[in-house]
């Protein structure tokens, strides 16, 4: 997008609009300058990833009485320019005194409450923290716009709320350069401070807090390992001659890419290899070469053969039971880059830089690609689950009846009712959950605790654990309680569990428990939805396995009744059931 004239991204933006058929992702940015220009970048650079984005504006420098009228949409962004918080703030601050002051840092922060406020159940909220450097980046001396600057970011930090998301402006500033980010014509003549370079940059910063709350974060980043891990070539150079040691010049810049690894490891995301090699000379480099940082601990999957990548790569991903479009696979062959573009388009295939000393910058930047709205305790262990996962496999294989074979895993379910305390964890699962996801809606953190109070909305989830390990926290159920004609009903607003648990029928009694509960309330009618997706077709007949008849459908999706008067589930007993609240 970076390359693109301004009037390129118009043209192809109305393109996307006119293509995509999803419901609008309403964003609306209040602001206290002139940013109309953003509309279109922005717009673009998420329609390019098929999120149907729809950006609206506030009233120019009405941030405060607009924020009564505009929480409603899925996410807001504000720009509350320092230089436009009192006119001429720029100018004027220098020979303000200490009480003067004050007065502006006071107002500001009251102001920001009333905002705050009001977008407490907005499911995103970014503002932007607040920058002198427009004006201050030739300053030698800190002054007092910089430190008002500073006092205003240390108290948006301590309002801190699941919803609310800063974005470091100046990184952004930074990146473009302040003469470049800054058009002072038109600040002057219309408030319009910031350049469309300037608003490519700052949507493309933005854009991994949206990749997120729509469930498009990638998972995984698998690896080449010659001259991609390490350099070198193992078959050619051999065991001792690969260098990935800070004490070498090209070794230091590959330790640096496994120490970034490690990092992304440490935050959930899966680490696997897919390189053609020989499998046992790749895994006595893992084992034992005294400079690698990736050891088998860290790495999911290791695809070292002589197989074509193309194939690994779609093993890879059924392996570890996501989609392919949640793979980032690097490679330093412009042919294997290539293929893997034109035979999987769905892979984010990189390709380490012809200039070497870029490849950690490279790296660097492609973190986005993997960020998450919320991180659990769930992230740090995935790799270990991962691994329990490969020995119930194995175990299969000794049994020849499936039911023998659950009763053997020792299955123990714990239920949680609106516990706030997995908050991080259920917004999680439902912005990564795609398989077993039965209406694929994406709730933030913020939504989350907003069924929890809401008293006509009951949020369940359970963790899983059997003899082979701790699945963690691995189902989440919504319900939602109305009335029809005064007759109380029920109806299933998400109902999803994470792909590491499947084929182990826990979804039955955990969907069986919940039917329990709401009978025991005295509701007798419950209804479910099935929304069709590109991935989860697998659960396309799960409402109906179940117990419930199918009311009726069309292309969007399918709608279920169950009557609990008439309803006997069958009995799964070897999976045992407690509740958080009576642990």
């Amino acid at each position: 997008m970076i390359e693109l004239k301004f009037s390129e991204i118009i043209n192809q933006n109305k393109e996307l609009e006119n293509k995509l058929q999803s419901s609008p992702f309403r964003i609306t940015i209040l602001s206290n300058i002139i940013v109309h220009q953003i509309k279109e970048i922005l717009e673009y650079s998420l329609r390019e990833k098929g999120i149907n984005a729809n950006v609206k504006f506030g009233n120019y420098d009405n941030i405060v009485q607009d924020s009564h009228i505009h929480n409603q949409s899925n996410a807001v962004i504000i720009f509350w320019e320092l230089c436009n918080v009192i006119e001429g703030l720029q100018y004027k601050i220098g020979v303000l005194d200490k009480n003067e002051l004050d007065d502006i840092l006071e107002m500001t922060k009251s102001e920001i409450d009333l905002v705050l406020k009001q977008f407490e159940k907005t499911s995103l909220v970014l503002i932007n923290r607040f920058t002198s450097l427009p004006f201050s980046n030739y300053n030698i001396r800190k002054n007092n716009m910089e430190e008002l600057a500073e006092l205003l970011n240390s108290y948006l930090e301590e309002k801190s709320s699941p919803n609310l998301k800063l974005v470091d402006i100046d990184k952004i500033i930074a990146s473009v350069s302040v003469d470049n980010s800054v058009d002072l014509r038109f600040f002057y003549s219309s408030k319009a401070l910031y350049s469309i370079d300037f608003f490519k940059a700052y949507s493309l910063f933005v854009k991994p807090f949206f990749m997120s709350a729509n469930g498009n974060a990638k998972k995984a980043l698998i690896f080449d390992c010659d001259n991609t891990l390490w350099n070198g070539i193992l078959g050619e150079d051999g065991f001792n001659n690969i260098e990935m040691s800070t004490s070498t010049n090209k070794g230091r810049i590959f330790a640096e890419i496994q120490s970034i690894a490690l990092e992304l490891n440490n935050q959930g995301i899966l680490i696997g290899i897919c390189s053609k090699n020989n499998p046992k000379d790749v895994d006595e480099v893992i084992e034992f070469h005294p400079d690698m940082l990736l050891r088998k601990e860290y790495i999911a999957v290791n695809k070292s053969n002589w197989s074509d990548k193309v194939t690994n790569l779609q093993n890879i991903a059924q392996e570890l039971n996501i989609g392919l479009d949640s793979l980032v696979f690097i490679d330093d062959s412009s042919f294997e880059v290539n293929m893997i573009r034109e035979k999987l388009p769905a892979v984010t295939a990189l390709q380490v830089p012809g200039k070497l000393h870029e490849y950690p910058k490279m790296l660097r930047e492609k973190k986005s690609l993997f960020y998450n709205l919320s991180s659990t305790i769930e992230d740090k262990t995935k790799i270990k689950m991962y691994k329990q996962q490969t020995k119930r496999e194995a175990s299969k294989k000794d049994f020849n009846d499936i039911e023998d074979y659950l009763s053997a895993l020792e299955l123990k379910l714990t239920i949680y009712e609106d516990d706030e305390t997995i908050i991080p964890r259920m917004s999680q699962m439902s912005q990564k959950t795609n398989q077993f996801n039965l209406t694929t809606k994406r709730y933030t953190e913020a939504d989350i605790k907003n069924f929890i109070d809401a008293p006509d909305y009951d949020v369940y989830a359970f963790s899983a654990i059997d003899k082979f390990g701790d699945n963690g926290i691995t189902g989440l159920s919504i319900i939602a309680v109305k009335n029809k004609n005064k007759i109380a009903e029920a109806e299933i607003d998400t109902f999803l569990m994470s792909c590491r648990v499947i084929g182990r029928n826990i979804e039955y009694r955990f969907i069986y428990e919940i039917l329990n509960s709401i009978h025991a309330r005295g509701i007798n009618k419950v209804r479910a939805t099935y929304v069709p997706s590109e991935k989860n077709s697998q659960v396309e007949s799960f409402y109906k396995n179940v117990g419930f008849y199918e009311k009726k459908g069309n292309k969007e999706h399918n709608e279920y009744v169950l009557d609990l008067l008439n309803y006997n589930p069958k009995k799964i007993d070897y999976i045992k059931v407690t509740y958080r609240n009576d642990i």
